[in-house]
């Protein structure tokens, strides 16, 4: 009976309001959003104020004023899920946090779920004025999953597309904006990236803001940064999240050479030699080597690749990373190890004493021995052991021997290192010309001697035989002139000399 009554007053009300020339009707307005989105198992605002003439304001009461809210229909009985001040059983939990006696309607309601899904009309009461506002409404449409936050790219403080890259050494901003809804506690934005960055905070009505800021470096290539909005309610949490994955240009970084199998091989083997950069965008790659004092290109590639080595290939090689944005070295050094090489110039001479010399190559580097009759020699009276190192792979050894030990020794040298082992003879053994010395020399020697002995003494022989046939020629020419003097006058010549005289 009391709520015919109250309709009968309603009308009354409004029936007087067009008798008043629809001064009322033109102040009775209400202002509420037309759309509300609610996180299911959250809260849910609706914004309300509504309005009057003010002549009727008198008839808010502070003590009376009543709201209520109707859902799906404006019938203030079958479809009222709310009253302020008699809240029923099967009504929604909630409250109106606006004070209705100065015309605002705002309401929260706890505890959302999929019954909160309609259409929503509000309705006032306060003594005697009585109104169910129909031409505006709000709709509540719950959602299971927070809206999704979303981040921007700035460089430079100018908005970027999330693809483009930046440049190393860039002023960056991240922004992490996201609609909130009503939860208690409010919702949070947080970042997740590595490595970590400090952030600032900022919030907006019904926007929740933060900021990353940084220079940006190579370290921050290819990071997703990711911010995530939480919000805590009473079962779970409920997360929504956007990502942004960072593109930074930048010079090669980390420039390297590795080797494979390893820097140190041994002769006859094969190496590759790798060069590896860290650099965007991706660099190209020039491999030269160290000859003469200056850097001699060899060729372009990530890789440099030896089939078959030898000595010659051991030096220092240099690998040099370029992009756009610039170049970066690195270095390695070669080592071609193989096992010791006794020279064959080693060689032995005498004088008062026997001097011999024994010279290496080999690498890693030799160790020369002197053996005499397979024992080892030591500096003693009489020998004397010096070393000379030539190079990084050449030794040289010299000993020296007293006459002593020259008559029936065979005197080694050893060389080795850890690829192996040679070892070279040298027959002490005097010779009759008294040269005692190692075989290598006494044989070339005696032959130059026996050469030359031959030749001196072919020249005499002959010298001898050219003199005693020129004697023998002078000796028959003396004989032949006094034959002739000592010979009788022929009658022959008689003749001739009378047949002068006659004449």
């Amino acid at each position: 009976m009391n709520e015919i009554m109250d309709v009968w007053r309603t009308e009354k009300i409004i029936l007087l309001c067009f008798l008043l020339k629809g001064v009322f009707c033109r102040h009775l307005s209400i202002t509420l959003p037309e759309k509300i989105e609610a996180l299911s198992g959250s809260c849910v605002i609706i914004k309300c104020t509504f309005d009057f003439d003010k002549e009727f304001d008198n008839y808010l009461n502070e003590n009376d004023a009543t709201g209520l809210w109707l859902k799906d229909g404006t019938n203030d009985v079958t479809h009222q899920v709310f009253n302020s001040r008699d809240p029923k059983p099967n009504h929604f939990n909630g409250k109106i946090t606006g004070k209705l006696h100065e015309k605002d309607c705002t309401t929260v309601f706890y505890n959302v779920s999929s019954k909160h899904n309609g259409t929503y009309y509000f309705r006032f009461k306060s003594g005697d004025l009585r109104y169910t506002y129909k031409q505006n409404f709000s709709t509540i449409n719950v959602i299971e999953s927070p809206p999704k936050p979303r981040v921007q790219l700035s460089v430079e403080q100018k908005e970027v597309q999330g693809q483009e890259e930046v440049l190393e050494g860039s002023s960056v901003s991240l922004r992490c904006s996201a609609e909130t809804l009503c939860s208690s506690p409010p919702p949070t934005l947080t970042w997740s990236s590595s490595p970590r960055i400090p952030l600032s905070e900022s919030s907006r009505l019904q926007e929740l803001i933060s900021d990353l800021n940084f220079t940006a470096t190579h370290r921050e290539h290819g990071v997703t940064f990711t911010c995530t909005i939480t919000y805590q309610l009473q079962d779970k949490n409920k997360t929504e999240q956007d990502s942004i994955t960072l593109h930074v240009q930048y010079s090669p970084k980390n420039t390297a050479v590795s080797v494979i199998p390893s820097s140190s091989v041994l002769e006859g083997s094969s190496v590759t030699l790798i060069c590896s950069s860290d650099a965007n965008p991706a660099v190209n790659y020039t491999w030269s080597r160290e000859s003469e004092g200056q850097l001699k290109q060899l060729q372009t590639g990530d890789t440099l690749t030896f089939n078959r080595t030898d000595p010659t290939h051991r030096g220092w090689y240099h690998c040099t990373a370029q992009n756009q944005h610039g170049s970066q070295n690195s270095s390695v050094m070669l080592d071609i190890q193989y096992f010791p090489q006794i020279s064959t110039s080693s060689s032995c001479s005498r004088t008062d004493v026997t001097v011999c010399f024994c010279e290496a190559d080999g690498n890693p580097s030799p160790e020369l021995e002197w053996r005499l009759s397979g024992r080892p020699v030591t500096n003693t009276s009489n020998t004397f052991i010096s070393e000379e190192r030539l190079s990084s792979t050449v030794l040289r050894s010299s000993i020296t021997l007293h006459q002593s030990l020259t008559h029936t020794s065979i005197l080694q040298c050893v060389s080795r290192n850890t690829r192996g082992t040679d070892e070279k003879l040298f027959d002490l053994v005097l010779t009759p010309l008294q040269r005692t010395g190692c075989h290598q020399v006494t044989i070339p020697l005696l032959i130059i001697l026996v050469l030359y002995a031959m030749t001196v003494g072919l020249g005499l022989y002959k010298m001898r035989q050219l003199s005693a046939k020129l004697k023998a020629q002078n000796e028959a020419v003396e004989t032949y002139a006094s034959l002739q003097l000592s010979a009788p006058v022929s009658e022959y010549e008689t003749l001739n000399i009378k047949r002068e005289k006659h004449v």
